[in-house]
């Protein structure tokens, strides 16, 4: 990410950052020098990682943290001013908060579905919203939203979780189009079946088959998609926007 101070760092700031993947993406970012805002609900845990990151870095990682629900819009503008406070400038949006809903058509209750939205969609729509505002002061900037290749290809059981992720996938190719005047790259990345908290409940049987239909024949690790994340705000990826990169193993429907 090419800044116009020989001496600034980037800035990335991370949603859902004490997550696997947005996790795992703190980790990569810091030690390829950004400065970052860590983002999610639990800030005993967002603590520790700054802390982490600090330690990895020997020091050199400027890392701020700050606990919110940021699906509530009202939540996501104090996020955003401790971040101008602290570091001036943004280079890079990660929106890595989700939530996963498993259920039949017929059980999905209304107030699950008006979750998993709040939580998939809202909240990394108002992060855009917010982010777009400084980047475009900037002329440059990257956003990264996390889709999913079950809201790519769909899944049984998955339609409310499905729709939240295809809904990630038609904001990202909208924004790119709407932001690329400003400098503002806008890409996403479809998982597969990754290895993280969410997936959890995936064991024995159920997990056996869907690492069947997988042509890698395993699962992913949040590091690697940490580092398709890493490469598309790099220099390196300059010419990649509007695109719902998949991210899983050959995934197949």
């Amino acid at each position: 990410m090419t800044l116009h101070s020989e001496t600034a760092h980037p800035i990335a700031l991370i949603t859902g950052a004490s997550g696997g993947i947005g996790r795992a993406t703190a980790l990569g970012l810091a030690e390829r020098g950004y400065g970052l805002m860590l983002s999610g609900r639990d800030s005993a845990k967002l603590e520790q990682l700054a802390d982490e990151l600090r330690q990895q870095t020997q020091g050199r990682c400027q890392a701020d943290y700050h606990a919110a629900d940021i699906s509530d819009e009202a939540a996501v503008k104090p996020l955003f001013q401790q971040l101008q406070q602290r570091f001036g400038r943004l280079d890079l949006l990660v929106n890595a908060a989700g939530i996963l809903l498993e259920a039949p058509l017929a059980m999905t209750r209304a107030e699950n579905l008006q979750r998993l939205f709040q939580v998939n969609l809202f909240a990394s729509y108002y992060c855009c919203q917010f982010a777009a505002r400084l980047m475009a002061r900037q002329r440059q900037g990257c956003i990264i939203n996390l889709a999913s290749s079950v809201g790519e290809q769909g899944a049984a059981g998955l339609s409310a979780y499905a729709a939240s992720k295809a809904a990630i996938s038609g904001l990202t190719r909208s924004l790119a189009k709407e932001l690329a005047p400003m400098g503002i790259r806008v890409n996403a990345l479809a998982p597969g079946f990754i290895d993280t908290a969410m997936t959890a409940a995936y064991q024995g049987e159920r997990r056996a088959q869907v690492v069947e239909r997988t042509l890698s024949g395993r699962a992913g690790r949040a590091e690697e998609v940490a580092g398709l994340i890493a490469y598309l705000a790099s220099d390196e990826a300059a010419y990649i926007t509007g695109q719902v990169l998949r991210i899983d193993g050959g995934l197949q429907p």
